[in-house]
């Protein structure tokens, strides 16, 4: 009787263990998220949401961190090593799939992106996964 009941708890162990092994992996290793597939959740300029943030930087974290927001303003400098621009001089990103050779100081620009965060250091908003909105 002591047999069954040991072989009894092992399999019972043996199952719960490949349960959570599953469990796990399917959590950790999710499916990436297409942001240029996603619909925008917000559109704003960038002094728009820079104001945001300098009017209350944690209320704003809240709404607007980890979310597709669509924003826009003048490119202030572009970096085609790094394939990332600076608009208005507060937001920060680096674009997807896009040749910067087009893209000018002074130049209006719409992009889409996951909104990352705020620098409260250098008052600086950050993007990433952006694609430009024609």
């Amino acid at each position: 009787m002591k047999k069954n009941k040991l072989k009894f708890f092992l399999l019972l162990i043996g199952v719960s263990a490949v349960f959570t092994a599953v469990f796990l992996y399917f959590y950790l290793y999710k499916d990436h998220r297409n942001i240029g597939q996603e619909k925008a959740q917000f559109t704003l300029s960038v002094v728009e949401l820079s104001n945001a943030f300098i009017e209350n930087s944690e209320e704003s974290s809240r709404k607007f961190a980890d979310k597709t927001i669509e924003t826009y303003g003048k490119i202030s400098s572009v970096d085609t090593i790094n394939n990332s621009l600076m608009v208005d001089e507060k937001l920060f990103f680096t674009l997807s799939k896009t040749d910067l050779k087009d893209l000018r100081v002074n130049q209006t620009i719409k992009v889409k992106g996951r909104f990352v965060g705020y620098d409260d250091l250098l008052e600086e908003l950050k993007m990433d996964q952006c694609s430009i909105v024609k």
